[in-house]
């Protein structure tokens, strides 16, 4: 067995609108690395177990991926960390947190719809980190929109260089296979719906080959295009790509495997190794000896019989080996590593030893938490995850009182995953959730009934808006909590919130309170 310590990392995640094929390309990547033997199972422990990678119910039932999952699989020389986000926009701000994880990423477009409003906004996040981007063009074999047009919006919308590494031989109903410009060859189906074609090898564009395997109009489209594209497009460069300049584009189609291998060997070849990771009192390069980390995401009862806990944490320099001592500077005192773990969907093993890219399970009772800093030695702490304001606030209703105990527990879990945000006001009893869309209080519920038994209901809040409250003078604050305690509360971290009716209340307590900000943003300490 080769020496997975020893191998290079890519640490990489999946962006795209929903249905533009992201879970089905996840899928096929593993299965292009021998990972899974088809599509939704994965060949762990002698093949005996399996599991999906949208493995929570509502997710299997609506087709979407609200979780973030994580994978690794090894091909070629190279360990692949790959973070599987959630598309829906409801749940941005669990990818945005899952962003900060990664050193690159995939963005997926629908060859017949282009550039989509989730897609935009996660590219913006992307570019907020100069995180680069492979970009796959998928469902080819459909009818779609041109390759130019498509290249041309991406260029456009994004701005950003597209190099165009392959080229279809049609699209939809004329599509004939692609064409590879680094290797000169042609990816020609063979008949198989899952088949990944079969290769044939050119010598360039004018090669005779060509007109064995494609029509003669397939042929001579291909020829005009593609030679068009060279032309008009900029070759492959690294370091523009690596600047966050230039995206490389891989059509394909992810259902038929076409495209993937190709585009697994330019994640391979152009993706960044593990890079220096944002910190105070400065960034944390991966080559420094101390073992540094820090938790991006929490998710209880991944297996619900255990009704456990995982902290995931972004390895960012040392090795860690199992049994370690990490500080937690928010805790003020060590945690053992007793039992680190490594993902593959829902499935796990120990971990023994891990590298800088590295992803880790840390199973624990909620002493972690999301943006928590762990540290073999030194004062050190990484900065960049953000909590954003819900934009929906409901209050919390249970038919069942005696449940509270179960109700609280779970909400509270579900608050420190980032699921929701959680205030508990200083006056009266009844807890009020906040959302980014309304599709996350449809988790809430089902969750919260399969894995805590407890049915919840949600009411109107008197409040629409919620801000962290800011000041240089603590008096200042002191004051706003003793003049509106009917509005004050306390979110999941014990931080103070302001809970207002409206946005012109927001705006009137912005003028009567020109010491204190607002905040819609509050960066996890």
């Amino acid at each position: 067995m080769q020496d997975l310590a020893a191998l290079e990392r890519r640490t990489f995640a999946i962006i795209s609108h929903p249905d533009a094929g992201k879970t089905t390309l996840t899928e096929k990547l593993l299965y292009s690395a021998g990972a899974i033997r088809e599509a939704g199972e994965v060949r762990a422990r002698g093949d005996r177990r399996r599991a999906r990678s949208d493995w929570m119910a509502i997710e299997q039932q609506r087709g979407i991926s609200v979780t973030s999952s994580v994978m690794t699989f090894e091909r070629g020389g190279i360990l692949f960390n790959l973070l599987d986000t959630p598309g829906h926009q409801d749940f941005s701000e669990d990818t945005y947190r899952t962003l900060t994880a990664v050193d690159s990423a995939i963005m997926v477009i629908d060859a017949a719809k282009g550039i989509e409003a989730q897609t935009r906004k996660l590219f913006e996040v992307c570019r907020l980190r100069n995180i680069p981007i492979l970009t796959f063009v998928n469902k080819v074999d459909r009818e779609g929109l041109s390759p130019f047009a498509l290249l041309d919006e991406i260029a456009e919308t994004l701005q950003l260089d597209v190099s165009p590494q392959n080229w279809p031989t049609g699209m939809g109903g004329l599509f004939h296979g692609l064409y590879d410009f680094a290797a000169d060859r042609l990816l020609a189906p063979n008949g198989g719906e899952d088949g990944a074609g079969e290769w044939i090898d050119c010598d360039g564009l004018d090669d005779a080959k060509l007109d064995e395997y494609l029509p003669a109009d397939a042929a001579q489209s291909l020829r005009d295009e593609a030679g068009l594209a060279q032309a008009a497009y900029p070759a492959f460069d690294l370091q523009a790509f690596r600047n966050g300049d230039l995206t490389p584009v891989y059509f394909g189609s992810a259902l038929r495997r076409f495209g993937v291998e190709q585009l697994l060997d330019g994640l391979a070849d152009h993706a960044p190794p593990p890079q220096a990771q944002p910190a105070r009192p400065e960034p944390v390069r991966p080559d420094e000896p101390r073992v540094t980390g820090f938790i991006f995401k929490v998710q209880a009862n991944m297996d619900p019989n255990h009704r456990d806990r995982v902290a995931f944490m972004r390895l960012c320099s040392g090795t860690l080996k199992r049994g370690m001592k990490l500080n937690v500077p928010r805790l003020g005192k060590p945690i053992a590593i007793h039992n680190p773990i490594s993902f593959f969907a829902r499935d796990r093993e120990l971990a023994t030893l891990a590298r800088p890219g590295d992803i880790i399970g840390i199973p624990n009772h909620g002493t972690l938490r999301v943006g928590d800093t762990l540290t073999e030695k030194g004062d050190v702490a990484f900065t960049g995850l953000p909590d954003f304001a819900p934009e929906i606030l409901r209050r919390v209703r249970l038919d069942d009182p005696l449940k509270v105990k179960q109700m609280r527990r779970g909400l509270a879990d579900l608050a420190e995953e980032g699921v929701i945000r959680l205030f508990k006001p200083a006056i009266g009893s009844q807890w009020i959730v906040g959302v980014v869309g309304a599709l996350q209080l449809d988790v809430l519920a089902t969750r919260i009934e399969q894995e805590y038994g407890v049915k919840l209901g949600f009411e109107a809040s008197p409040f629409e808006v919620a801000r962290w409250p800011v000041a240089s003078d603590a008096a200042d604050l002191k004051r706003l909590s003793e003049t509106h305690r009917d509005r004050m509360a306390e979110d999941q971290d014990r931080a103070l919130v302001l809970l207002m009716r409206n946005d012109w209340e927001h705006g009137r307590f912005t003028k009567e309170w020109p010491g204190i900000t607002f905040a819609a943003i509050r960066e996890r300490h």
